[in-house]
């Protein structure tokens, strides 16, 4: 195994692979250099000496810049170095295409052909709630159902609690009927119950209509206010769904169904060189299979928002690019909240320094393939090929809108290690094999021996195969575990 790696031949620093000591000697390119004090795996030490205001290149562009003298082998982080970015910027689409050739491999994999030709990669039976209030009662439906019918055959049957659906006006009100209603429509289930209570905001009334044309035999409604035993009927309404959908049956389906979303958290040194280019060689390879990709995380573009913009097809999709960018910075701005103050103490930890740094290593996860569609938080995807969607960085609600806009099952990188899941297989790809040898409950791929003794085509093509078999019903850690949430954006006032 190495001992450091230079990303980029342009960088002035080297990312350490294990933990380094003081005194130690190391090699960059036939220069040796002394570790000047003791530095973590995963972290940077300076391969040049730098004055105040020099900028700090890692992934070939700046990172931040010094605030003091660092010598060559000194340890480079948040105590040294601070980022360069600053207020809202003005943007000029230079488009830089990539060339990426890839064959069309012509893959297939098993997947259930819904009535309106939609493709899902499972076979569940939801309940949804239009509101908070009825989230106990959808859970004692399904104890009843399972009671009475013990379902087999299908891959599962969830209830997907959130605390809206009432007391709430504008967009968050609008964000919550968006969400619900492309979580009922969802490919991957089945047969949903859509459970209200009777009073709420989001009535039921209203929500049926704001779904447009959806299969009658495959989505049912309750109001519970209007029945007299609502544990009852909606059990009733379970076992309706599960006759119908119980004999449905895989069948194959060219790869470019598949739409996957991509996500990162808990992020370490190792991301931005392990598992987030292995997720986005991945990317590139199913968009030239003709299948869909969707990268979101807003700030956790600041700072490398430039290289999608530069991609973007044309310039209506730069320009949506500039609006998603500068549309969050003003979310951040509007309560009074610094827009750069981004890493978390776990990324710090994990030799993470600046937001540029952070997100020079998040945005490889797109890969080199043209930004083809950009999308508000709530819209699902009308574009084939790599989209961007607006969403924040925290987890499970940007896991959550990656599944809501259609996407069969979110990729999520990890340095550090998470379990949940949102209502989507969650795949954890972690960075690191220590990580992976740790928790072998919550990950589901190693990255980490890309510093080991694979290279990257090597590691893309057991990835692949690894997808496909999960888009083929092999279930990944999250759903063996059972932890399947739902978590829905929220901006404005609670009445």
């Amino acid at each position: 195994m190495k001992e450091i790696i230079k990303i980029n031949e342009k960088d002035n620093v080297v990312v350490a692979l294990r933990d380094l000591s003081k005194s130690e000697i190391i090699e960059v390119e036939n220069k040796k250099i002394e570790i000047k004090e003791d530095i973590k795996r995963g972290h940077k030490v300076a391969i040049s000496d730098f004055k105040v205001n020099d900028n700090v290149i890692k992934y070939g562009y700046p990172i931040g810049h010094a605030v003091k003298d660092i010598s060559i082998g000194e340890w480079i982080h948040t105590h040294n170095i601070k980022t360069n970015l600053d207020g809202i910027m003005e943007y000029n689409f230079n488009q830089q295409l990539k060339q990426v050739s890839i064959e069309n491999k012509n893959l297939t994999f098993d997947g259930y052909r819904r009535a309106n030709g939609n493709v899902g990669i499972r076979n569940e039976l939801w309940i949804v709630p239009t509101v908070g209030c009825v989230n106990g009662i959808g859970e004692r439906i399904i104890e009843k159902f399972k009671e009475d019918v013990k379902p087999v055959g299908i891959d599962g049957v969830e209830i997907f609690k959130h605390n809206y659906g009432c007391s709430q006006l504008g967009d968050d009100h609008a964000n919550t009927r968006t969400m619900l209603g492309n979580l009922v429509k969802h490919p991957n289930a089945g047969g949903v119950l859509v459970l209200g209570l009777g009073c709420e905001n989001n009535t039921m009334a209203e929500f049926i209509e704001s779904l447009g044309e959806y299969d009658t035999t495959r989505i049912k409604f309750l109001v519970s206010q209007e029945v007299s035993n609502e544990i009852e009927e909606g059990a009733k309404i379970l076992r309706e769904l599960y006759e119908n959908m119980k004999n449905d049956k895989r069948e194959s389906v060219s790869l470019s169904n598949l739409k996957v979303g991509l996500k990162c958290g808990g992020s370490d040194g190792f991301s931005g060189i392990t598992a987030n280019p292995l997720v986005g060689s991945f990317s590139d390879f199913l968009v030239a299979q003709g299948g869909t990709t969707i990268l979101t995380e807003v700030p956790e573009m600041f700072g490398a928002e430039t290289i999608l913009m530069n991609r973007a097809k044309d310039n209506e999709t730069f320009d949506k690019t500039v609006h998603l960018i500068n549309d969050f910075k003003e979310y951040f701005m509007a309560y009074n909240q610094p827009i750069y103050e981004n890493p978390s103490p776990g990324n710090k930890a994990g030799g993470i320094t600046t937001l540029e740094d952070k997100s020079l290593g998040c945005t490889q996860k797109s890969g080199d393939s043209t930004v083809v569609g950009v999308l508000k938080y709530g819209e699902t995807l009308k574009t084939n090929g790599l989209n961007l969607l607006s969403g924040p960085g925290n987890d499970l609600v940007a896991a959550s809108a990656l599944a809501a806009a259609g996407c069969h099952m979110v990729l999520f990188t990890t340095g550090r290690g998470t379990p949940f899941g949102t209502f989507v297989p969650t795949m954890k790809i972690s960075t690191n094999t220590p990580l992976y040898n740790l928790k072998p409950h919550w990950m589901d791929f190693n990255a980490g021996t890309l510093v080991e003794d694979k290279t990257l085509s090597e590691v893309t093509e057991e990835f692949i195969k690894y997808v496909v078999e999960v888009a083929n019903g092999k279930y990944v850690n999250n759903e063996i575990n059972k932890f399947k949430e739902l978590a829905i954006l929220k901006q404005g006032v609670t009445l």
